[in-house]
């Protein structure tokens, strides 16, 4: 999966994020802080978006189970395709080749 598909998937995520509903809001944002502190464990300080989108391809079952763990009683916050997708778009702007909502070198 090139990057330019995976940022597209992360922005619409945030964006299903950002209209949620205020109490799903909350939960799903609880979901997707325990979801970048994961990738900030696996991928460390310094990356790029490249590694990022990397890592998405290889799968995100990863994020369920830290779905369940955040939010047990909210299945709703399992839904990979809001919270995990706003989690990657957040996560990418701390990588090295990222700047002002793009990549450096496009």
């Amino acid at each position: 999966m090139s990057y330019d598909v995976a940022s597209f998937q992360w922005e619409e995520g945030a964006r299903r994020l950002r209209e949620a509903a205020p109490d799903d809001r909350a939960v799903l944002e609880r979901v997707r802080d325990q979801i970048v502190a994961e990738l900030r464990r696996r991928l460390g300080g310094a990356f790029t978006t490249a590694e990022l989108a990397d890592l998405y391809e290889q799968g995100t079952d990863w994020c369920l189970a830290l779905a369940a763990q955040a939010a047990p009683d909210r299945s709703e916050a399992w839904d990979g395709l809001t919270a995990t997708d706003a989690a990657f778009a957040r996560y990418v702007r701390g990588a090295v080749d990222f700047a002002g909502g793009r990549r450096l070198g496009d």
